[in-house]
């Protein structure tokens, strides 16, 4: 039998979420008290700064600079690059100092985090609690990230995030060690940011009349006007907040499907010669429109204007363009679309979306930028929502594209399972693994009683055990094109704040620790570990306001709440394992 601890016995260390590459603790501690100092060395900056605010909210402690004599305690900040790369670090902490060595700002920054979460949840909270007493274990700290693209996508096109949410997810974001932030910004329902030349893609396009209740089936509708959008100012500030926190902003534009917001607000966008039966404003439903852009001049001509009005604003080497689910039916009715193709020199008007998404990436290219898209990219002839990724030639995956004129710097975000990443890996294009079945936060976390249920069920260890690198790629010259993850998060039937707390976290937390550690074999991987440093983790989340699902199964108010009759009409659940990626 374990005897109970002591106040004498030497401190546990606390659970480090995501775990470091490598730790060890003395057992003593150090107290951070009214005497200690705050020693930030040149190169720190921001990183500095912002650690100094964090700490002085939650201790109440000055943390003055050093003066003439000698503290008794320290918090000491360096930036050396003989840590290693910039986002490495070293964390010592003795008895009488702290001391964060970064190879660069980021590396400082990712230590600050570190030692945030030795001192224990309060030190996540905004104002100090009483009678607090901030002690630190002594620890030796080698840490840096595996993955060079740490990266969170948060739909905000099908349910709109304010910006103070959005900086709050940024603060979330950084605080996991995470470090691209995917804004997707347009879709069938709802268009995101403002384009001052295009002044009627907010007017029009941001604003839907009704939602439907539920997924895509549901019966119900919420009769509630729903939209909103990102002045210009607003998404500066947001890349300005994330580049402090060392985040890079991808925006997405997502052409020539995914549109209807946009051809709602200038219906000269869209195919002119096929009446197409569905509403023509802004869609109020989920899923696929089958109204899609017509890829002529003048279409062409307005998105490099909106193109370059995103470039001024966001400064990252990125550009998401989508180039995902975009249904052919109107263009295989349309003369003017078979017109163009010829006009174009394409095989039929299935190459239309390859030629339109290459002539954007050639764009991105002259303008020192790179296209990313979702893996359809690859394909000449993609196929609508979900179908699994099949090249026109097997033996030359990214042959369409080529022959289109993609730019050899496009990248792909490989959605629809790891072939997508394989084929774009082997052809040499830089790849983001998210497939699907292991790291879409929207499917659901458990059976039963979860509000409204999409998919499989994908649980904290399930999300835990991703592998980024497929083992056809592993120790292959191809591996190095892996970029790194992303873990996505649709928001269909996720309406507010709340939810996607509940829908993220706490499944964020364990893929945050795959894209920064460096962990075993997925079935190697030790999932009760895990839980045990989660349970030190669960009350920073609380000290941060994370609304997350707690591990014994939703709260009341995160319950579904299907009417009478109806169990699970308002959601899409699938039975069983999903499909291998």
């Amino acid at each position: 039998m374990t005897s109970p601890r002591t106040e004498n016995d030497p401190p546990l260390l606390p659970g480090l979420i995501p775990a470091p590459r490598a730790a060890h603790t003395t057992g003593e501690t150090l107290t951070l008290d009214e005497s200690t100092v705050f020693d930030a060395g040149e190169g720190t900056g921001v990183a500095a700064r912002l650690l100094r605010a964090e700490l002085t909210a939650a201790t109440g402690l000055p943390l003055p600079p050093p003066g003439a004599s000698a503290p008794a305690t320290a918090v000491r900040l360096r930036v050396d690059p003989a840590v290693g790369g910039p986002e490495d670090y070293t964390l010592v902490v003795t008895a009488h100092e702290a001391v964060i060595t970064g190879g660069g700002g980021a590396g400082v920054q990712h230590g600050g985090h570190t030692l945030r979460q030795l001192l224990g949840s309060p030190a996540y909270r905004r104002a100090p609690l009483p009678g607090a007493r901030w002690r630190v274990p002594t620890v030796e700290i080698e840490d840096g990230p595996r993955f060079g693209w740490r990266g969170f996508m948060l739909d905000v096109s099908r349910h709109f995030m304010p910006k103070d949410g959005v900086l709050r997810y940024l603060d979330l974001l950084a605080a996991h060690k995470l470090n691209v932030f995917h804004l997707h910004l347009s879709d069938d329902q709802g268009w995101r940011v403002e384009i001052r030349s295009k002044p009627r893609l907010t007017e029009q396009g941001a604003w839907r009349p009704r939602s439907r209740f539920g997924h895509r089936d549901s019966p119900l509708w919420d009769e509630q006007p729903h939209g909103g959008f990102y002045t210009q100012d607003d998404l500066r500030e947001i890349v300005a907040y994330a580049a402090d926190r060392h985040i890079t902003v991808v925006p997405e534009i997502d052409i020539p499907g995914h549109s209807q917001a946009a051809i709602a607000a200038y219906p000269e966008l869209g195919v002119p010669d096929v009446p197409d039966g569905v509403d023509t404003g802004v869609w109020t439903e989920w899923g696929i429109s089958p109204r899609v852009l017509f890829p002529g001049e003048e279409t062409v001509r307005f998105f490099e204007d909106v193109f370059t009005e995103l470039l001024e604003i966001f400064p990252g080497e990125f550009v998401h363009l989508g180039g995902d689910e975009c249904p052919r039916d109107q263009w295989e009715r349309s003369a003017a679309a078979a017109a163009r193709a010829a006009e174009l020199g394409l095989d039929g008007v299935a190459e239309l979306q390859p030629w339109f998404l290459a002539h954007f990436s050639r764009w991105l290219a002259e303008r020192g930028r790179r296209l990313i898209g979702w893996d359809e990219i690859l394909e000449s002839a993609p196929e609508h929502a979900g179908e699994p990724f099949r090249p026109a030639d097997p033996d030359d995956p990214a042959a369409a594209a080529r022959a289109a004129g993609l730019d050899p710097g496009a990248a792909v975000c490989s959605w629809r399972g790891y072939a997508g990443g394989l084929a774009a890996a082997r052809a040499g294009h830089d790849v983001v693994m998210c497939p699907e079945q292991q790291v879409y936060l929207d499917y659901r976390q458990a059976d039963g009683d979860e509000p409204f249920p999409i998919a499989y069920v994908r649980t904290l260890h399930d999300v835990y055990r991703f592998e980024p690198v497929p083992p056809e790629l592993a120790g292959t010259d191809a591996e190095r094109h892996v970029l790194g993850a992303q873990a996505n998060l649709w928001t269909e039937v996720v309406q507010d704040r709340r939810r996607a707390d509940y829908q993220a976290f706490p499944r964020l937390c364990a893929f945050a620790e795959v894209v920064w550690s460096r962990l075993p074999a997925p079935e190697d991987r030790d999932t009760g570990e895990l839980d045990r440093r989660m349970a030190h983790h669960y009350p920073r989340l609380d000290a941060l306001g994370v609304e997350y699902r707690p591990p014994g199964g939703p709260l009341p108010w995160q319950r579904s709440q299907l009417p009478e009759g109806m169990p699970g009409s308002l959601g899409r659940p699938r039975e069983g394992a999903p499909p291998a990626g």
